[in-house]
């Protein structure tokens, strides 16, 4: 779905714009996943540039089933106002990256295509060198926010922090024009939601964190990566075969998490398994423990195939599952493999 907003009448955004690319064109890509609301965000900031500043501008998204965990990436392309924009093609070549989800790093290069000279904004408590270091950065600008920690205690979600930290990064975008966007954007239908939202666009504005390396000469930055079709007309499997499933015992859903997951305490358990009854992606690992009876018992959770629904919090009776803020590496150092064989065969791989 795409959206192609005309300037304004009044014209405001006349002249170059700091940092856009050899065509005059500044591309901005969000990485998130469904549910954090950067399809949301893109309108927003692409609604304060074109709109109340002047700017020709495009925003458009690019998601699949609209699902809650699914990858989804959202760009906004800004150029002055006496530029005809008439692209909607997905930016390749970013100016600036916001990625919403640091787990998402993992499955894929959500830098792919950053300018040498381009800013990288990741929703992460890491400092910036060591996100700079995580995704291999040479150049250009890292900056870091906590972005969830500020939903959490604002009661919003993570978009408007990191609506504001983009706001801040790009030269030309003036903060007080976004937040009057946001403000008519929710007034209409949220009101209550308004104040908050702008108090998290203000953390996220200035408690973002950044570091900036000077480029090497010769520098191209980042190789951009265009998504090939897995298949063509001469070896496309048979219609309706599966190749990739969801139940895969090689799926690893930690990506589809947004910042929380259950923390299992084996002392106050009794194992009654109503956790796995509700659990949709059967993560809960269980053994028969008995010696003259049987004695099933829960030993815990493979973190791989937890996508963060927390269903299974509400569901506990004994309080032994509670919700936790994931920190990086708790998920794998605290899991219980479901497969144990899975992982001696790739040990001896």
């Amino acid at each position: 779905m795409s959206v192609l907003a005309a300037a304004s009448p009044a014209g405001t955004g006349a002249g170059p714009l700091p940092g856009a690319d050899d065509d005059g064109f500044f591309g901005i890509r969000f990485e998130s996943i469904g549910g954090l609301g950067a399809h949301l965000a893109g309108k927003i900031l692409a609604g304060a540039g074109v709109l109340r500043q002047g700017l020709n501008g495009a925003h458009f998204s690019s998601y699949g089933s609209e699902k809650k965990g699914t990858p989804v990436k959202s760009f906004v392309r800004f150029c002055p106002a006496d530029r005809e924009l008439r692209n909607s093609s997905p930016i390749e070549s970013p100016q600036l990256v916001a990625v919403f989800h640091e787990a998402l790093a993992r499955s894929i290069d959500v830098a792919a295509g950053l300018t040498a000279n381009g800013t990288l904004i990741v929703n992460t408590r890491s400092s910036p060198a060591e996100i700079r270091e995580t995704l291999g950065l040479r150049s250009g600008t890292v900056a870091v926010l906590d972005a969830l920690s500020i939903a959490v205690e604002e009661k919003t979600r993570v978009n408007t922090a990191m609506l504001g930290a983009v706001a801040r990064l790009i030269p030309f975008i003036d903060p007080d024009e976004v937040k009057e966007t946001l403000r008519e954007r929710l007034g209409a239908h949220y009101a209550h939601l308004v104040e908050a939202n702008l108090r998290t666009f203000d953390r996220g504005y200035s408690e973002v964190r950044l570091q900036t390396w000077d480029p090497e000469p010769g520098d191209p930055g980042r190789p951009v990566q265009r998504a090939a079709p897995a298949f063509g007309y001469l070896d496309a499997p048979i219609g309706g075969t599966i190749l990739d499933a969801g139940n895969s015992v090689v799926k690893n859903l930690s990506t589809s998490r947004q910042g929380f997951l259950p923390d299992y305490d084996a002392d106050s358990c009794v194992h009654c398994g109503i956790c796995d009854i509700v659990c949709p992606d059967l993560c809960f690992v269980w053994s028969d423990d008995g010696e003259d009876e049987i004695a099933i018992r829960l030993l815990g959770i493979d973190y791989n195939y937890c996508k963060g629904c927390l269903k299974c919090i509400d569901a506990c009776p004994t309080g032994s599952l509670t919700e936790l803020r994931e920190e990086a590496g708790w998920a794998d150092e605290n899991r219980v493999p479901l497969f144990p064989w899975l992982e001696r065969e790739r040990e001896d791989a």
